[in-house]
């Protein structure tokens, strides 16, 4: 609870940095991956709009966010899927899925639909979308012409403490021949090589925050642990997550991506880690792909 206060007071200290930027729309041929920050991402795949672990709340009750969300929900298009990995407060965010939910129902007069970790569901069943499903890992599901399927991870899932039985995982979300990982929260594992050779996704979102003090990493990937996950994975590029937002860890705030840009170059693999701003979209499209 000491260690809880300290970074509560701390993510008060200083004003909430960044910028907020127009939301880019890529075509049905591309694969577009917009940071918004933390683990939340827009995916854009196969034509099929796709939101991560939305979080847009300036607090997590009283923890504030250090940098404001890379897009605005008002700006956003409407929203086809919501993907959950697990139930923790930094992922599941009740207000921002509400606004999500109204905004796109404002756009389309149809709420999207949702995925959760199986034991989630009773969480968000009320707040109005048109469907939830829940999965277990390796589960996959088809929807709106996209495979869906989540897969394992080395973290947890309770909300709040007893809750035990709520389930946890990552995504990878297939269609039109795109690809991409969202990890979720997660240690290093040798589940990232297994999760490789089964689904081959093409991009790869990796957590490289909260890793100290070390015993964080039992649930948390240092930077050169995603490297690592990354390289047995065989993804063609890996984009950082999981830092700069929510002081949520010990390490100082910039220091995650100096220690990613390090693990890289060290491996020459610089070319392959994309870092993007709050915001930024990546956008791949059979010409700009590794072969």
């Amino acid at each position: 609870m000491e260690q809880l206060w300290r970074l509560v007071r701390e993510s008060h200290e200083l004003p909430m940095t960044g910028i907020s930027r127009p939301v880019k729309l890529v075509d049905v041929d591309e694969l577009g991956v917009t940071f918004i920050g933390h683990s939340s991402f827009l995916l854009q795949v196969h034509g099929r709009r796709l939101l991560v672990d939305p979080v847009f709340s300036k607090r997590l009750i009283v923890l504030r966010r250090q940098r404001k969300p890379g897009v605005l929900i008002e700006e956003l298009p409407a929203i086809d899927v919501v993907l959950l990995t697990h139930a923790h407060m930094d992922h599941l965010n009740m207000p921002s899925l509400r606004r999500v939910i109204r905004a796109t129902r404002r756009l389309t007069g149809r709420a999207p639909e949702v995925v959760v970790p199986k034991g989630v569901e009773d969480l968000v069943v009320g707040l109005g979308f048109s469907q939830v499903h829940g999965l277990a890992w390796w589960d996959q599901i088809e929807i709106q012409g996209l495979k869906v399927t989540m897969t394992p991870c080395k973290h947890w899932g309770a909300r709040m403490f007893r809750d035990t039985h709520r389930g946890y995982g990552g995504y990878v979300v297939e269609g039109g021949g795109q690809s991409v990982y969202h990890s979720g929260d997660t240690a290093y594992f040798e589940g990232f090589r297994d999760i490789g050779e089964r689904l081959h996704p093409e991009v790869a979102l990796l957590p490289i925050g909260a890793y100290f003090p070390d015993s964080y990493r039992s649930v948390h990937t240092s930077p050169e642990e995603a490297v690592r996950g990354f390289l047995e994975l065989g993804a063609q590029r890996m984009v950082p997550m999981h830092y700069g937002t929510f002081r949520l860890g010990r390490e100082p705030m910039d220091e995650p991506l100096q220690r990613l840009a390090a693990e890289a170059a060290r491996l020459g693999i610089t070319e392959q880690i994309k870092v993007l701003e709050e915001g930024e979209t990546m956008h791949l499209s059979a010409k700009t792909r590794i072969r």
